[in-house]
């Protein structure tokens, strides 16, 4: 009667992946994340991918990685300091994964280990995003889970 790999009595979803970078639009993403987390009961995903810039220079890339490094630092505060602010801290399960590499495919990537059932992200800012393809739009045709995309 039932198909092998479906789960009874599982309804919604039980971990969401979402991106953050600093951006108004990951951060409302984030507290849309945070909200269907709570209410579903699933495990919130806070993914920071550091960006990997080519340097030519000697001792720059030491710099580009401790400036990564810095960022995750902050953001990570600044999401205690938010759950804090936000009541019962243990109202909501969340984890920080932070790493070097490209959002695209560090999105993809964790998703696929923490076999996600959703991922959420903010609207690119970039206007340049247009002709390339933004993080979003490459998450949505990946097509390998629910992909919303918070403005």
């Amino acid at each position: 009667m039932g198909r092998q790999g479906f789960e009874y009595g599982v309804d919604g979803p039980k971990t969401i992946v979402t991106g953050v970078d600093g951006s108004d639009s990951s951060w409302r993403a984030v507290a849309y994340a945070a909200g269907l987390a709570r209410r579903q009961g699933a495990l919130l995903v806070l993914v920071y991918v550091q960006p990997v810039v080519t340097a030519s220079a000697a001792g720059v890339g030491g710099t580009l990685l401790e400036v990564g490094q810095q960022v995750a630092e902050d953001l990570l505060q600044h999401i205690r300091q938010a759950v804090k602010r936000f009541g019962d801290h243990r109202s909501i399960r969340w984890e920080f994964h932070t790493f070097p590499g490209d959002p695209y495919t560090g999105l993809l990537t964790t998703a696929d280990e923490l076999r996600a059932d959703a991922v959420v992200v903010g609207a690119s800012e970039q206007a340049g995003h247009r002709i390339v393809g933004s993080v979003a739009v490459r998450l949505v045709k990946a097509g390998r889970w629910p992909v919303t995309v918070v403005p």
